[in-house]
């Protein structure tokens, strides 16, 4: 059964497929609520709501005998890092530069799982990271890898460009061995970081991570770590980027998982022009969709304030009437980085004495009346 279940898995797609037991990682038990006690799971609360069936499998489904863990390729064709130096571009993180993994991976799994249900006469429940499961530890203990310094999982074959999904299973299958730490003395992930989000080698700091503050974090982004987005307007690839295990990888072999040409280097002029509508249907069955525009557009502003092209202000400037606060708040904090004290007086004269918002007004205030130098927070804390 495993053999067939196998040779289904790669038919559909799957690169990597390997089987751990339930009960593989009993240290989550204890890891995952000091991490969560430490406060590095910002505001990502739904992890507290159900970290007991994080840490242990057979809590979210008793039945569980077996968790087969799958591992689908989405390798970018291009060098993440090369974007970052276009200042007037958006960089996507490459993920979701395609069509949504969510949707792509778990028709996948319910395929192999209905194969598996079928030919085993047993039960099976499958999940792509929309339920709490901790696939990242379970792939490590299955041996479909190991978890990098980065804590994302690396692949001696496929690099850190993997896509995971899990089927848990009432069969009772042969486990496989787990994958050893290949990482070694480097730490090019670690070094690379913007804004110091790794504390510890193996250890995240959420609240420091581009990709949580661009994507998860829903208000202002904290001012330390504003100039340090650079032009990344939706996550961050840059600890990925330098793996030196990437030199095994390849570009995505799934062709519904093909990068869109268009959200390769999209114009921040463009994306700073999207209303609801346009945002919608520009990023239809995309990650970035679920992002919502109000926060999107937020990170476009933080990158043109970056840009140091006074072109852009003319963008940032229209951005003051949106309806968002969170987008006129960060129209005025590009303002302040593009223009220099009298234009930017000039302007809030003209059009910022009636701003109500506090949290917009907060921002006039620092703009008109900058402090010292913003830190990148580059030594963690």
């Amino acid at each position: 059964m495993r053999r067939a279940v196998e040779a289904r898995a790669r038919l559909l797609g799957f690169e990597s497929i390997r089987i751990t037991r339930p009960d593989a990682v009993p240290e989550l038990q204890d890891r995952l609520p000091a991490w969560l006690g430490e406060g590095h799971h910002g505001s990502m609360d739904w992890m507290v709501e159900r970290a007991d069936q994080r840490a242990d499998p057979a809590t979210l489904w008793p039945g569980v005998r077996s968790i087969v863990m799958l591992g689908m390729n989405y390798g970018p064709e291009a060098d993440p890092l090369d974007l970052l130096a276009r200042r007037d571009r958006g960089a996507i993180a490459a993920y979701a530069q395609r069509r949504d993994y969510h949707e792509v991976v778990k028709g996948k799994l319910k395929e192999l799982g209905g194969y598996l249900s079928a030919k085993g006469d047993v039960r099976v429940k499958v999940f792509v990271d929309t339920a709490p499961v901790m696939e990242k530890p379970l792939a490590a203990a299955a041996g479909l890898g190991w978890q990098g310094k980065h804590t994302v999982l690396v692949s001696r074959t496929l690099g850190n460009w993997l896509l995971l999904g899990a089927i848990y299973t009432s069969a009772d299958l042969t486990p496989d061995a787990p994958e050893a730490d290949h990482c070694g003395s480097c730490r090019r992930c670690l070094d690379i970081c913007p804004t110091g989000a790794f504390p510890a080698p193996y250890r995240l700091d959420a609240r420091r991570c581009i990709a949580y503050l661009t994507i998860e974090h829903a208000g202002p982004i904290p001012t330390e770590f504003r100039s340090a987005i650079g032009n990344r307007v939706f996550g961050c690839d840059d600890c990925l980027a330098v793996c030196p295990w990437n030199k095994f990888a390849a570009t995505a072999a799934e062709g519904r998982m093909a990068a869109r040409s268009d959200l390769a280097a999209p114009p921040l002029a463009d994306l700073a022009r999207l209303d609801d509508a346009a945002f919608r249907a520009r990023f239809a069955g995309t990650p970035v969709k679920r992002t919502g525009r109000d926060r999107f557009l937020r990170n476009v502003l933080i990158a043109i304030g970056n840009s140091g092209d006074l072109g852009l202000a003319a963008e940032a400037e229209r951005c003051l009437d949106d309806p968002a606060p969170l987008v006129r708040g960060m129209a005025v904090w590009a303002l302040g980085r593009l223009l220099a004290p009298a234009p930017l007086r000039a302007l809030f004269n003209a059009r910022g004495l009636g701003e109500t918002d506090a949290m917009v007004r907060a921002e006039w205030d620092s703009a008109l009346d900058p402090t010292p130098p913003e830190t990148t927070g580059q030594t963690p804390t």
